[in-house]
């Protein structure tokens, strides 16, 4: 092994060979851990992100040897389940990741860990509920069910019988439905002049996402009217199922493989027709960008997709650059405390949504940490104590400028987040509807 100390040179990573029988061998998968933890016991610095390095650090401190090789393999899995696969330690602090000739993929080997537990059946009925968010979507927003399921989200005795069976904290805080759906609702205006800019395509295709669907539409309707005022025609997905996040991180391989099978060839079409295909959930984005491609490097329309792709932001102001955005802002934001969601740092776009807002004249508290939640880890009983340990710092963060609004690209994040500050009057909105508010659009 190379004894060369960090790495200079950018991350790359590596194809996720997960179709080898070789990815789902628990002997090998353990002696790839045994590697990799020993590594990350020689360095700590990623002892700040999140649960997953603690735990590990402390089973090697608490073991006889006080080295990777005094931990029982069984203990492994304390450190696989604490891990909700954010990418952060890849991109933002692990210095032995490839090009290093250590190769040290941190997230990669916790997906693959848990991809062997789920085919071994460790998957219980909760965790296939919660990531079957297109089914629980369709099922919640049905006009009459809606009202129900509401009510049941802010009903304590309910709450808790729901943890007794299910184990969902019943002091989460959780995302509403809505029965007028984005998909069903929205009205793109497709009628204005293409107008494609040196760094962008003049049209734009939206993808909406299950939660921009099913529990926010008003912020699929809110990004409209930005293409709309800047004269951007848009379309939307012909059609699409949820991106595969939530299986992927349940480890649930085959289920994201059907998953692209019924939205790659959608999008394929629109990349390929030239238009940029906007999500307004940085997971979704990142799925597209990374996730997939990596799964299927060698699928032509994999790829096409993820260089179609672009956060909303991202597409803005590149639109901005090519001196194609409006900037007649009407309405001043005030103090907007904003939070950089993982998912989105990791796509090494920069802080585009931060300077969106100081365009529209905002004085903008960026926090770059990770909230705590994820998609579903911090609704789990079991961590919910911990999403709220780890979000502490930007609960704090955020709550001391006093803004008048709380924003995140992450909808849940931001949700969280407020839900930690305790009591605030500031407004929780997302970045896309305060740009709408910026340019007085109603």
């Amino acid at each position: 092994m190379s004894t060369r100390e960090g790495n200079l040179e950018a991350p790359t990573r590596h194809p996720l060979d997960w179709k080898n029988p070789d990815f789902f061998n628990e002997e090998k998968l353990n002696h790839e851990l045994e590697r990799i933890f020993d590594i990350c016991h020689g360095c700590r610095r990623c002892v700040s992100l999140c649960t997953a390095f603690p735990t590990l650090f402390d089973l090697v401190d608490e073991s006889s040897t006080m080295e990777v090789d005094g931990v029982a393999k069984a203990d492994y899995w304390k450190v696989v389940d604490e891990c909700y696969l954010c990418d952060l330690c890849y991109m933002t602090k692990c210095p032995y990741v490839p090009p290093h000739p250590w190769n040290l993929d941190f997230p990669h080997t916790m997906l693959r860990a848990k991809a062997i537990k789920f085919r071994k059946g460790g998957a219980t009925f909760r965790d296939k509920l919660l990531s079957s968010t297109d089914a629980m979507g369709k099922l919640a927003s049905i006009p009459v069910v809606v009202q129900a399921v509401n009510a049941s989200l802010k009903n304590k005795p309910i709450r808790k019988l729901v943890d007794s069976v299910l184990h969902i904290h019943p002091d989460r805080v959780l995302p509403e439905y809505d029965s007028a759906k984005f998909r069903s609702t929205a009205k793109p205006r497709s009628d204005f002049a293409v107008k494609a800019g040196e760094r962008t395509p003049g049209k734009v295709a939206i993808y909406a996402t299950c939660y921009v669907n099913y529990n926010e539409p008003g912020i699929g309707h809110d990004l409209l009217k930005l293409l709309a005022h800047n004269e951007i025609p848009a379309v939307l997905v012909d059609k699409e199922a949820c991106c595969g996040m939530p299986k992927l991180e349940l480890g649930d391989l085959d289920a994201v493989e059907k998953l692209k099978e019924t939205n790659i060839p959608h999008l394929a079409k629109l990349a390929r027709e030239g238009y940029a295909i906007l999500t307004a959930v940085p997971s979704c984005t990142l799925m597209y960008k990374q996730e997939l491609p990596l799964m299927f490097p060698h699928d032509a329309d994999v790829q096409a997709v993820k260089e179609a792709m672009w956060d909303p932001f991202e597409y803005l102001m590149a639109r901005n650059v090519d001196g194609l955005l409006k900037t007649d802002f009407k309405d001043p934001l005030g103090k907007v405390a904003y939070h950089v969601p993982c998912h989105q740092r990791v796509q090494n776009i920069g802080n585009k949504t931060r300077d969106a807002l100081q365009l529209a004249g905002a004085k903008v508290t960026m926090v770059e940490r990770c909230s705590g939640h994820d998609g579903t880890w911090g609704v789990k009983s079991e961590y919910f104590d911990k999403s709220m340990k780890i979000g502490k710092p930007v609960f704090r963060q955020m709550a001391e400028p006093q803004p008048d609004y709380v924003s995140s690209d992450c909808a849940i994040a931001a949700r969280h987040i407020l839900q930690g500050m305790g009591e605030s009057t500031a407004q929780k909105q997302h970045p896309i509807t305060l740009l709408r508010i910026a340019y007085g659009l109603e």
